[in-house]
């Protein structure tokens, strides 16, 4: 099952002309690909996109792509998103198709939790995310939308790694080695600035000299 619906029209032309003009119109044209059925260019409503792209879940999801006009059931995985480096907006965004059994690689966000309490931070230490994604490996209907990394024991010095990060039910993380996800530095020490100590130390040599 789905957790997301989307309403689409089949793209009759493609182009950066074509492109340009959906843009001006307020459409965000995009592709739905994979599986055994040929690849649908589409087009969407971008002011709907650009909410749910705002949305952490819609980039783990299923998705839903009702295309009006074409034969079938698109159920999809967001799998890119192409932005205007200026305007910071979406202008292209690719889907791929999946059901709900198929075994996909995800990469998913890491929420680091309860660093505010821990002994390393209490102390003055710094919480410093090392891996800020995590490859998942798992069903499709089953990608979390983040994983949880527990920082509450951690003293400075400490670090936590994948092998140490409890994952959800059916979730792997494939690796041939074992990374660290996050760690706690230590507290930094701030020098005195060298240009205050000589200023101070000639005033009082001038002052000696009066």
């Amino acid at each position: 099952m789905s957790d997301y619906v989307i309403e689409a029209e089949l793209r009759e032309k493609t182009g950066r002309a074509e492109t340009r003009r959906l843009r001006r119109a307020g459409k965000l044209p995009g592709v739905v690909y994979g599986g055994d059925k040929p690849e649908l260019p589409i087009v969407m409503d971008a002011l709907a996109l650009s909410k749910l792209l705002n949305e952490e879940h819609f980039h783990t999801a299923m998705i839903e792509i009702k295309v009006k006009g074409a034969r079938g059931k698109n159920e999809a995985l967001l799998k890119d998103v192409q932005y205007d480096p200026l305007k910071d907006t979406p202008t292209h965004i690719d889907f791929y198709r999946v059901s709900s059994e198929s075994i996909v690689n995800m990469e998913v966000p890491v929420h680091a939790i309860n660093h505010e309490k821990c002994p390393g931070v209490v102390v003055g230490g710094t919480l410093e995310i090392i891996r800020h994604t995590l490859p998942v490996h798992c069903r499709a209907d089953a990608i979390p939308d983040h994983i949880d990394v527990d920082c509450s024991q951690l003293k400075v010095g400490d670090s936590l790694h994948i092998s140490q990060i409890a994952l959800p039910d059916g979730v792997e993380v494939p690796h041939d080695e074992d990374f660290a996800v996050v760690h706690i530095a230590a507290p930094r020490v701030e020098a005195e600035p060298a240009a205050e100590e000589g200023g101070e130390a000639a005033e009082e040599a001038e002052a000696g000299g009066q």
